[in-house]
């Protein structure tokens, strides 16, 4: 049985991680509610960061249940491949409940493997980044 933690390998740490991966991003996943970007990484597995702002959730709480529903939705996700991804929050995003949030990570993490599968990803050079 895969272990479903959250190591720190799994996660963008560093604004370089983030800022790679808004200007790199390879695969994009829109949604009314939420945006997945997406870019090839070198470490083997899939990262993820998440990016969710005061204007689109107001509260502090609305906030981190969002992060924690998409942290919980993105480590059921073991066929990932291995990509540095930013799930953004949109306008109107507060207005999910918990359940409508999960069934629309699972549609959006589907939608990703799909196009990352359909895909010619572009290899990775010395410095990470995707591309030459």
């Amino acid at each position: 049985m895969p272990g479903f933690g959250f190591p720190k390998t799994a996660r963008l740490l560093k604004p370089k991680d983030f800022s790679g991966v808004f200007s790199n991003a390879v695969l994009r996943v829109p949604h009314k509610h939420l945006l997945i970007l997406a870019t090839p990484n070198e470490f083997g597995c899939a990262r993820v960061g998440l990016v969710f702002s005061k204007k689109n959730l107001k509260l502090a709480v609305q906030r981190n249940r969002v992060k924690r529903l998409v942290r919980e939705s993105f480590r059921h996700q073991a066929e990932l491949p291995n990509l540095d991804i930013v799930v953004l929050g949109r306008q109107g995003l507060m207005t999910l409940d918990n359940i409508e949030l999960r069934q629309l990570l699972d549609e959006l993490w589907r939608r990703l493997k799909r196009k990352a599968l359909h895909s010619q990803l572009p290899p990775i050079t010395e410095t990470g980044t995707p591309g030459g």
